[in-house]
């Protein structure tokens, strides 16, 4: 009985392991990663808010990119960087659910987003003449709200068949936690839990992915009937957003494909590596891209540190 209710209260990080003393330049490594995930995102967010001209709604969705990785870094990175210097690695119950779902909120909320831009980008090349009339303050503020709502209603809904799973185990083969192998440890029927799984993986990622798809190729037909000065504009305002996209896609399917696999039959190194993308690639790759894509964000940042130089000297 002891046993059941420490399963019942606790998980094991299994996929941790006893570096000694190098354990602590792998933590300096990621913290300095955490790092620059902070300071890149919140420089993108302070260009924006801090200049009226960006105060559009392409921006304004690139902002809410960065304070989704912020929010997803903030779920992963502490505890994570904790677990590297701690003799053990266990988690409590509430806690584990808690960053299940926080975690999986950042990424639907990611993909989420990407299809609000994409859908932005749609009206302003292919209907460019309703553009202010159908992207108005409403329209965005509502499609913002959707963008939170939605994924923490898919989030809530899995991660409530799971919370009243009673479970046989303890052992999580991961770095953090995620949803799928906790139902694994189940000791009961988990035929709703796969069905519900199946169901938000379809409309919280696949139905995204086949939007944007479908808003790109209207993009391509109207801009192949288009002169090339409007190819060429309508290429440079797209292209960091293909870029955003396909990186992140790549990334979380990564963890989609873990999640479906059977631990025992993966490399723990390819664990780490499929577990970890999701979480530190498109955080560090979105403002970078933005940042130097886009010649409206680009122009304010150095800007902004050619003042700060002056003012030093």
């Amino acid at each position: 009985m002891k046993n059941n209710s420490s399963f019942n209260s606790y998980f094991h990080l299994a996929l941790f392991s006893d570096f000694g003393p190098v354990r602590y330049v792998f933590f300096s490594l990621c913290l300095l990663i955490y790092t620059i995930i902070n300071c890149a995102n919140v420089v993108i967010i302070l260009t924006v808010c801090l200049n009226k001209y960006l105060h559009q709604p392409m921006y304004v969705f690139i902002c809410c990119l960065s304070f989704n990785s912020l929010y997803g870094s903030a779920g992963f990175f502490p505890k994570f960087l904790f677990d590297m210097v701690s003799d053990t690695h266990y988690v409590s119950r509430s806690t584990c659910f808690i960053q299940i779902f926080v975690l999986y909120m950042y990424a639907i909320c990611e993909m989420t987003i990407l299809s609000i831009m994409a859908y932005d980008r749609f009206v302003a090349i292919c209907q460019p003449l309703h553009y202010h009339s159908k992207m108005t303050f409403k329209m965005v503020l509502r499609l913002i709200i959707f963008a939170e709502l939605y994924p923490a209603f898919i989030c809530g809904a899995c991660l409530s068949l799971t919370i009243r799973l009673p479970l046989c185990g303890n052992k999580l083969n991961r770095l953090f936690c995620t949803n799928w192998p906790v139902v694994q440890l189940s000791c009961v029927d988990t035929t709703v839990n796969n069905i519900t799984g199946l169901i938000a993986t379809v409309t919280a990622i696949f139905l995204p992915l086949l939007f944007v798809l479908y808003t790109y190729l209207r993009i391509l037909l109207v801009s192949r009937r288009s002169s090339s000065d409007f190819r060429g504009k309508a290429l440079q305002t797209c292209l960091p957003h293909m870029v955003t996209f396909v990186n992140y896609s790549l990334s979380f399917f990564g963890e989609l494909l873990l999640n479906r696999l059977k631990d025992y039959e993966i490399n723990p190194f390819v664990i780490v590596v499929l577990s970890l993308e999701f979480l530190i690639i498109p955080p560090i790759i979105n403002p970078l891209v933005y940042g130097l894509k886009l010649p409206q964000i680009k122009g304010v940042i150095f800007g902004f540190l050619r003042l700060m130089k002056n003012t030093q000297m």
